[in-house]
């Protein structure tokens, strides 16, 4: 059936129209909405002036156009829109939790709990943010889980990945310093501390002593990430960039 009520419109209508942010925020998604675009007609031509992924934006700022059939550019108008503003809220989020572990030399890591579908798009936004990416499959590397170690311990979860995968790195997570040091004796190359208290964190990092990275997870925010930061591991894993992003609010205004 298509877009009803764009076919009331005279099907040789053009229309130019702007992109434009209303929030400050980190611009991520402009390849899903040329895409979304294309899919609807292949007339449509989306230009970005000069702004590109990872920039940061302001409100009124018209970060691109949208040349086309009236019809065509109404059909395309809120998909385009829902993939800008949410690639973008994932950006401007990541953005945010960067900028409060600078200086640590901490980086942000982003997790697994992404939305069906879309991961490669969402950890492209978190890199657009400025962070990094975890793991994108589960055949990327070994990660040891406490589910995991319900079925064997974590010194041979370590010694058979390694002897079946040596080009794998293995990680284990980790809820007590006892499993830390059982990983690391066991050759882990990376541990997760998992819901440890900032003050644990930093007492983990020297049993490490840098044979091994570590990382954090855990229940942190915005207010709390510096906190776990400064007990000093490599990296920060959070769930939130993907599953609890807030949408970016963008605006699709037709010039005439």
């Amino acid at each position: 059936m298509g877009d009803l009520t764009a076919s009331l419109i005279d099907p040789g209508a053009r229309v130019n129209a702007a992109i434009v942010a209303r929030q400050d925020g980190v611009l991520a998604g402009t390849l899903c909405v040329e895409e979304t675009c294309r899919q609807v007609d292949v007339d449509i031509s989306v230009s970005w002036h000069v702004y590109t992924d990872g920039d940061l934006v302001s409100p009124g700022d018209v970060v691109g156009h949208v040349h086309g059939f009236l019809r065509s550019v109404l059909t395309a108008e809120r998909t385009m829109l829902n993939f800008l503003g949410h690639l973008s809220g994932v950006a401007t989020l990541t953005e945010k939790y960067v900028s409060a572990v600078q200086g640590t030399g901490v980086r942000i890591l982003d997790t697994r709990k992404t939305t069906p579908g879309l991961r490669a798009l969402e950890k492209a936004a978190v890199r657009a943010g400025g962070g990094f990416n975890h793991r994108g499959s589960l055949s990327e590397m070994v990660l040891v889980k406490d589910n995991h170690r319900a079925g064997l311990s974590i010194t041979d979860a370590v010694k058979q990945a390694t002897e079946a995968w040596p080009a794998r790195a293995v990680e284990v997570e980790c809820d007590t310093l006892e499993q830390v040091s059982e990983a690391i004796d066991a050759g882990a190359r990376m541990v997760m501390l998992d819901n440890f208290k900032p003050d644990r964190i930093a007492d983990a990092v020297a049993l490490v002593n840098g044979r091994a990275m570590v990382e954090v997870s855990g229940r942190m925010n915005l207010d709390t990430i510096r906190d776990y930061a400064q007990g000093g591991p490599d990296v920060i894993s959070v769930g939130a960039l993907t599953h609890s992003a807030p949408v970016f609010d963008f605006g699709l205004d037709l010039e005439a």
